[in-house]
């Protein structure tokens, strides 16, 4: 019987450092969202400094938790290892696309295609508060190249027709995202309308005065 006891005592120790990092990840995940959060609370803010840095102190715990679960896939591979991954990718991309920058790569965010491809629907869904916002202050020329990025992400997203078990929910975050932007097309199209009836009346009174 004593093969038998080394064996369980080696199963045992494998259970038990693959138990600690479980615990490691969900602590270093619940990290990593309050990051993003926190990074798209300064995004919209346009506390660019603030989200700079949340953004780095986020991407160096993902790096982190991936190198950690190099030998445990199924850990990397669980939903709140993929959720955190997601979300760091929707801050990203979303800060990409507020301040035109260079659109970081899955490799550069250490996410796999399918975190990577539901946080870019997210990150666009988030551009239509910056497209209320500025309908909001009348500047809706402005809006309009924020709509043609959420437009661009949507055209790019339809054309993954994969299942569902490849894109972890892909199709379902394309629906929300369609809906979102048809939303947002709609409202931004009200606005511009609005504004050009008001110029019409204005440039109308003006003519009535002279």
């Amino acid at each position: 019987m004593s093969e038998l006891n080394q064996i369980i005592e080696e199963i045992r120790a494998e259970f038990t450092a693959k138990n600690q990092a479980r615990d490691a990840t969900l602590n270093r995940s619940r990290e990593l969202i309050r990051y993003c959060a926190l990074s798209i609370r300064a995004i919209h803010r346009h506390e660019w400094d603030e989200a700079e840095q949340l953004l780095a102190t986020a991407r160096d715990a993902a790096a982190v938790m991936s190198a950690d679960l190099a030998h445990y896939h199924d850990l990397y591979e669980a939903g709140y290892t993929q959720d955190a991954l997601k979300e760091v990718v929707e801050a990203h991309l979303l800060y990409a696309f507020v301040r035109g920058g260079e659109i970081p790569s899955p490799v550069e965010l250490h996410a796999p295609a399918p975190a990577y491809l539901n946080g870019l629907a997210e990150a666009a869904n988030e551009l239509r508060r910056f497209v209320l916002d500025l309908i909001r202050l009348g500047r809706c020329a402005e809006a309009e190249p924020f709509l043609g990025t959420m437009d661009d992400v949507y055209s790019h997203l339809v054309t993954m027709d994969f299942p569902d078990a490849l894109t972890g929910g892909l199709r379902r975050s394309t629906d929300v995202l369609r809906g979102v932007l048809e939303r947002t097309r709609g409202d931004l199209t009200v606005a511009v309308r609005q504004e050009e009836l008001e110029a019409a009346l204005q440039a109308f009174e003006r003519s009535n005065l002279k």
